[in-house]
C-alpha cells in the first residue's frame, strides 16, 4: 500500500488516554488534541493529530501531511513507532506519551524491547540564540524489556513534502558532509523566496535537513517512500544507491530522506541514537519591503554553522531542557494545580511555534506572530495582547520584540489615525495593515481595543523591568492613544473588539474595562517617567471612570455585556490587569460577584464568552479564572477546560475558539494566543520575581 493510500484507512474512534508522567501521584492524565513533535515557526511546525503516533501521518499544523515514518527491527521483525499501517508492518504498542514544555516523549513496549522516542525542540525563551535555532532533536533509546538480548535496528525517514506548499511542486535533493555529520537535504526547485503570503500555506523556499552523526555507523539514502521503507522491512537496510531522478514533483513517488542504524545486540542497558531535523529558510520575513534573516543567522552563520553548533550542543541542551521543563512545570503546578500545568505545558511550544524570530538590520530581535487559521495576519495587536503574559513573564526582550514592529509602523507616515493599528500585513509580509480599512479608512478598525492593548502591554513591560526607557522611546504614540481613550474609552461606540467574530457591539462593558485600565496604565507610566502632573490627571480620570463603570454595568448579581442591555453578561477578562499591575482600581466585589455568576453559567466544557453564543475562547477563560480569589474558584473554571482537552473530537493543535456544549472547534487552531494561558503565573508575584531573575 502506498503512503498516500494508507491515509484513507479509517482511524478507530476511541480515546486513548495518554498518561503524563509529570503527574503520577494524582493519576492526572491528558489526551492532547494534537501532540507537538517539531515546533519552531509557522512553516516548520509538525504535529501528531491522533491518539497514537502510529495511527496517522505527522502533519503540518494546517492539517496537511508532513510525512515521517520511524521503525524498529527486533530480531529480524519490523515494527512501526511512527506513521500509520504500511505493508502490514505492525505497530509496537504505545504505552505513554508525555508532553513537557520543550519535549514530547513516547514510549513503546513489545517484542521484548522498550523503545523511547523523544522529540526535543530547545525553545528556551531565556536564550534567544538557542530558541531561534530551527532544529529538533529526535532520540531513540532502546533496551531489553525481558532480560534477553535482542538484535535491533532503527529506521527514520522524512518526506520531501516538508519543503513545499503542495505536492505538485518540484523538489531537488543533495547529500552533504558537515564535519562528522551526514546531511540529507531537500528543497523546492524554484525557490520562490517570500513570494507567497496567506493563511493556509506551507513554505516552498529554503532547505530541509535530516542529519545524523557519521559515527556510530549508519546508512542513509534518497529513495521513494516504497523503495526506502521496503528495503528496511526486508533486511534492515536501505537502498544501495540514491534516487537521482530530479527535479520532480513530490507526488511522483514521494522522495524520502532516510537513515538506518544497526544497534547490534541490545541488553538491559539502553542504547541511544539521535538525529536532527532542521530547516533553513534563509530569509524569514519581509519587513517594510526589506527581507529579514532569521535571528540565528544574525552573526553571519550559514546552515553548516547551525548544524555543527546544534550537534555539538546535543548533550548540554538535552540536560538544559530537562531541567527547564522540570522547573517550569513545578511552577505551573504551584500557580494553578496539576490540570493547569498540563494545559500550560501543551500551550508553551505552540505559542512560540506560531512566531518567527528575525533579526533587524542592526541585529535587534523582532518577533512576528501569525494569525493561524483566523486570517493569516502578521503582528496583530489583539493577538499579541492575549499571548503577552507568557513573554512578559519569561523574557521581556521577546515582549519588546513583539511590540517594536507595531510601534515603528504606527510612528511612520502611513499610519495617520489617533489610535493604534490592528496588524502589519499578511504573513510573512509585514508591510502595513491589511485588516478592515487598512491604513486608508476607519472602517472595521478596533480603535479602543488596540490602543488599550498597547498601553496595557507597555505598562506591564515597564513594571516588570522597573524602568520606562522603552516607553519613552515611543512616548508621543502612547500619549496620543491615551488621549483617544480618555475621550472614547468609557462608553465605546459601535465598533469591533478582539472578539470580532461576534460582530460589532456598542457600549461594550468589557472593552470599557480595558480602556479604563489602559488609562491607569498610562498614569503609571507617567509616574515612573517623572511626569507627575500628567500622572495625577490620568489616575484621577481612570478612578472616576471605574466608579461610573460599576454603576453603568451593574445587573444585579453580575455585570452586563453592554451598558444598554440588561439581562446580558460577558467574561470580564480584561479586569485581570487590575490584579497583575496592582492598581486596585475596581472594587474587589466586582471580580467576586462576576466569579460567583460565572460558576453558575458554565456548560460541560467551560464558560461561554458571553450570553450570545455557547462558544468560548480558551485564552480568555484562563484570564477570567485568574480573577479568582481562591484555588477552588480557579479550579472551578479550569477543570471543564481540562475535560475539553481530553474529550474534544477536533484533533488539531489547541484551538482557542470552541463550543462549550459539544467541545468541537468553532475556528482557529495553532495560534500564538495560547501563551495567554500562562497569565496565572504572571499574577503570582513570587513567580514573577523568580522568572525575572532568569
Amino acid at each position: 500500500m502506498s503512503r498516500r493510500a494508507s491515509i484513507l484507512i479509517s482511524i478507530p474512534a476511541f480515546f486513548f488516554i495518554i498518561s503524563l508522567a509529570l503527574w503520577p501521584q494524582s493519576g492526572t492524565a491528558v489526551r492532547p488534541p494534537a501532540v507537538p513533535l517539531v515546533t519552531h515557526d509557522p512553516y516548520f511546525s509538525i504535529w501528531s493529530m491522533a491518539d497514537k503516533l502510529t495511527d496517522d501521518w505527522p502533519k503540518h499544523w494546517t492539517g496537511k501531511p508532513n510525512g515521517m515514518m520511524a521503525m524498529v527491527m527486533v530480531d529480524g521483525k519490523p515494527f512501526r513507532v511512527m506513521g500509520p499501517e504500511w505493508r502490514r508492518v505492525p505497530a509496537l504498542t504505545q504505552t505513554s506519551c508525555r508532553v513537557y514544555p520543550t519535549r514530547t516523549i513516547y514510549t513503546f513496549k513489545d517484542a521484548g524491547v522498550e523503545v523511547t522516542l523523544t522529540f526535543l525542540s530547545p525553545l528556551l525563551v531565556n536564550d534567544l540564540a538557542v530558541m531561534s535555532r530551527p532544529v529538533t532533536y529526535v532520540t531513540f533509546d532502546v533496551r531489553s524489556a525481558d532480560n534477553q538480548p535482542h538484535a535491533v535496528s532503527l529506521y527514520y525517514d522524512a518526506c520531501s513534502e516538508i519543503a513545499v506548499n503542495s505536492a505538485d511542486q518540484k523538489v531537488v535533493w543533495s547529500r552533504l558532509h558537515v564535519g562528522d555529520l551526514q546531511v540529507l537535504s531537500f528543497g523546492s526547485k524554484d525557490q520562490p523566496v517570500l513570494e507567497r503570503k496567506g493563511d493556509d500555506l506551507r513554505i516552498d523556499w529554503g532547505y530541509f535537513y535530516l542529519v545524523a552523526k557519521s559515527q556510530p555507523a549508519q546508512a542513509s539514502a534518497f529513495a521513494t517512500d516504497r523503495e526506502s521503507r521496503f528495503a528496511f522491512i526486508q533486511n534492515g537496510r536501505l537502498p544501495a544507491r540514491d534516487d537521482l531522478r530530479m527535479p520532480r514533483p513530490v507526488s511522483e513517488g514521494y522522495p524520502m530522506a532516510a537513515f538506518a542504524f544497526d544497534l547490534g545486540t541490545v541488553g538491559d542497558k539502553p542504547v541511544s541514537r539521535w538525529l536532527m531535523l532542521a530547516y533553513d529558510d534563509q530569509f524569514s520575513i519581509e519587513y517594510f519591503y526589506r527581507k529579514l534573516r532569521p535571528y540565528w543567522r544574525k552573526g553571519g552563520w550559514e546552515a553548516a554553522d547551525l548544524l555543527e553548533a546544534a550537534a555539538k550542543d546535543y548533550d548540554s541542551l538535552t540536560e538544559r531542557c530537562r531541567a527547564f521543563d522540570e522547573d517550569l512545570v513545578a511552577d505551573m503546578k504551584k500557580a494553578g494545580g496539576e490540570k493547569y500545568a498540563a494545559l500550560a505545558s501543551l500551550a508553551y511550544r505552540q505559542s512560540i511555534a506560531a512566531h518567527k524570530l528575525a533579526a533587524d538590520i542592526d541585529g535587534t530581535p523582532l518577533f512576528f506572530p501569525k494569525e493561524n487559521f483566523s486570517n493569516g495576519c502578521i503582528s496583530t495587536v489583539d493577538v499579541i495582547y492575549p499571548e503577552a503574559p507568557m513573554y512578559i513573564l519569561m523574557n521581556p526582550e521577546l515582549m519588546r520584540a513583539l511590540l517594536t514592529p507595531v510601534f515603528e509602523y504606527a510612528k511612520g507616515p502611513e499610519w495617520k489615525f489617533p489610535f493604534a493599528p490592528h496588524d502589519l500585513g499578511t504573513y510573512p509580509k509585514a508591510n502595513g495593515q491589511v485588516y478592515g480599512g487598512g491604513a486608508k479608512t476607519e472602517e472595521n478598525q478596533m480603535p479602543v481595543e488596540e490602543s488599550g492593548n498597547m498601553l496595557l502591554m507597555t505598562a506591564a513591560l515597564a513594571k516588570i523591568e522597573n524602568k520606562t526607557d522603552y516607553a519613552l522611546k515611543y512616548w508621543p504614540l502612547l500619549q496620543r492613544w491615551a488621549e483617544y481613550l480618555k475621550e472614547k474609552g468609557l462608553d465605546p461606540e459601535n465598533q469591533l473588539c478582539t472578539d470580532d467574530f461576534a460582530g460589532h457591539l456598542a457600549h461594550n462593558a468589557n472593552l470599557s474595562v480595558k480602556a479604563i485600565l489602559a488609562l491607569r496604565s498610562y498614569a503609571y507610566l507617567c509616574e515612573v517617567a517623572g511626569k507627575k502632573a500628567e500622572a495625577q490627571l490620568y489616575k484621577k480620570t481612570s478612578e472616576e471612570f471605574a466608579g461610573k463603570w460599576v454603576a453603568m454595568a451593574d445587573d444585579g448579581d453580575h455585570y452586563r455585556l453592554a451598558f444598554d442591555k440588561p439581562g446580558t453578561w460577558s467574561q470580564k477578562y480584561n479586569l485581570v490587569w487590575d490584579k497583575i499591575l496592582g492598581f486596585s482600581l475596581f472594587p474587589p466585589d466586582v471580580a467576586r460577584k462576576e466569579m460567583a455568576f460565572y460558576k453558575k453559567s458554565q456548560l460541560a466544557y467551560g464558560l461561554p464568552l458571553d450570553n450570545r453564543k455557547e462558544y468560548t475562547k480558551l485564552d480568555w477563560v484562563l484570564w477570567t479564572a485568574t480573577l479568582a480569589d481562591t484555588a477552588g474558584d480557579f479550579a472551578a473554571l479550569v477543570d471543564p477546560v481540562f475535560d475539553w482537552l481530553n474529550k474534544t473530537p477536533t484533533r488539531v493543535p489547541l484551538t482557542d475558539w470552541y463550543w462549550t456544549n459539544t467541545g468541537k472547534q468553532t475556528g482557529f487552531q495553532a495560534r500564538p494566543v495560547v501563551g495567554g494561558v500562562l497569565v496565572k503565573m504572571l499574577a503570582d508575584p513570587v513567580l514573577v520575581k523568580k522568572w525575572g531573575k532568569k
